[in-house]
């Protein structure tokens, strides 16, 4: 090894991300879409993720970065290695919130891939495969379902004119809502090879916080589904219909919600959650006649994920026959586990060893865009502690060593994968 060779690989060794520079810029992103508690609404395609995409387009292109948008409006920002013909090593994560988000859910995977570029350049260190900073449109399926549906079809899984055509409780599609924001772009979405795919991310759960580890190397993602419900009944009046005569949608909706939470007790270590329900015709004085609402069930093992399923059906066939509702669902997401690329995942174990970090594998209990890209491209993930292990909500909370710490991760993991030129 020359001398010069020598040098640059010992600079990669102790390089470590600028802690301050990572976490004013979260702080500055959290400004946009703020909230009087804290967190951050900062919904898909709204004019408030259109200011957090304008700022971190901005921060892309001072940082040297060739941006490209493609038409379900992923955004690639591009640092060119010295051999650019490779196929990219990617990292990233999504902007948008839920109406009730936090300051890092999303935020902080995108913006960690942004702190290692600039890492990069303060250093004046190359890569051989070119690196690129993703954010991808749509991950929480909070305003159009389902969730995660632009990198699904990036990965294959939805048909992009499905995806455009999703639409809003205002009847708002999102094709229509990315040519508003000015985000609808032109590139075709997905088949392009990645070398890599990592996404940092806060766990959004408890696991380690309680074991005091500061790196989750994360193994895979348990299986989910999820389900739209609707139950129709009969509206009549509420004070002259007796008991006995009723047919009311929003009593079959709480059984139905009991039922749920029922099916993940009896199937632990699932879960599962009832988290939109919409009751028509919405009066004080009216039986409701029509009910809609989401239904979240998750496992770890895809057989008891079936079960769960089977149960699911069963409660909603039973409870509607007992009341005499209409009841009809409809699966609108499936993704079976995940087991993350071996590669990957010993990239990430082998930064946090040679920095001396304390990490344990973990199973991400929630769906992410590394969940989808996995399907076309060799994946891993990197958690770092929240505080109480809460999410999606305001008071979500990390510290700035941490994040810091899992940049580090994702700095030393990229160059394992990209090779130091």
């Amino acid at each position: 090894m020359s001398e010069r060779a020598a040098a640059d690989s010992s600079k990669a060794s102790n390089l470590r991300v600028n802690t301050e520079r990572l976490w004013q810029s979260l702080m500055r992103l959290a400004e946009i879409g703020g909230t009087e508690k804290g967190g951050v609404r900062r919904l898909a395609l709204t004019d408030e993720d259109r200011e957090g995409r304008d700022l971190f387009v901005s921060w892309c292109r001072a940082a040297g970065l060739t941006v490209s948008i493609d038409r379900m409006g992923n955004i690639f920002a591009r640092r060119a290695g010295t051999d650019d013909s490779l196929p990219p090593v990617v990292t990233g994560s999504h902007l948008d919130t839920q109406p009730t988000g936090g300051k890092f859910d999303g935020a902080y995977g995108v913006l960690a891939g942004l702190e290692v570029i600039r890492t990069l350049n303060d250093h004046g260190l190359r890569t051989r495969a070119p690196i690129e900073v993703a954010m991808w449109t749509n991950e929480e399926g909070s305003r159009f379902a389902p969730a995660m549906v632009a990198s699904g079809v990036y990965a294959g899984i939805f048909d992009e004119d499905y995806a455009l055509s999703r639409a809003d409780v205002d009847g708002k599609t999102m094709g229509e809502e990315l040519a508003r924001i000015g985000y609808a772009g032109d590139r075709p979405t997905g088949g392009r090879p990645f070398r890599a795919l990592l996404e940092c991310h806060i766990e959004q759960g408890p696991v380690l916080e309680s074991a005091g580890n500061t790196i989750g190397v994360v193994q895979g993602a348990q299986a989910q589904r999820w389900y739209e419900t609707t139950l129709t009944g009969q509206e009549a009046h509420a004070g002259t219909t007796p008991m006995a005569n009723r047919h009311d949608a929003l009593l079959g909706a709480a059984r139905l919600v009991q039922a749920v939470n029922r099916i993940a007790g009896e199937h632990a270590p699932g879960v599962a959650t009832v988290g939109m329900i919409q009751s028509s015709p919405n009066s004080r004085n009216t039986i409701p006649g029509h009910v809609f609402l989401t239904v979240d069930l998750r496992h770890p093992e895809d057989a008891a994920l079936s079960a769960m399923d089977k149960a699911l059906r069963a409660a909603l066939a039973d409870l509607a026959g007992e009341i005499g509702l209409e009841a009809a669902i409809e699966e609108i997401l499936y993704i079976p586990p995940i087991r993350f690329d071996p590669t990957c995942v010993g990239a990430v174990a082998a930064a946090a060893e040679k920095l001396g970090l304390p990490h344990q594998p973990i199973v991400s209990g929630a769906g992410h865009d590394a969940c989808n890209i996995s399907k076309v491209a060799p994946t891993g993930m990197i958690f770092v502690p929240c505080a109480a292990g809460l999410s999606h909500n305001e008071a979500e909370s990390a510290t700035a060593a941490d994040l810091a710490a899992g940049t580090d991760i994702l700095l030393h993991a990229i160059l394992d994968l990209a090779e130091p030129a």
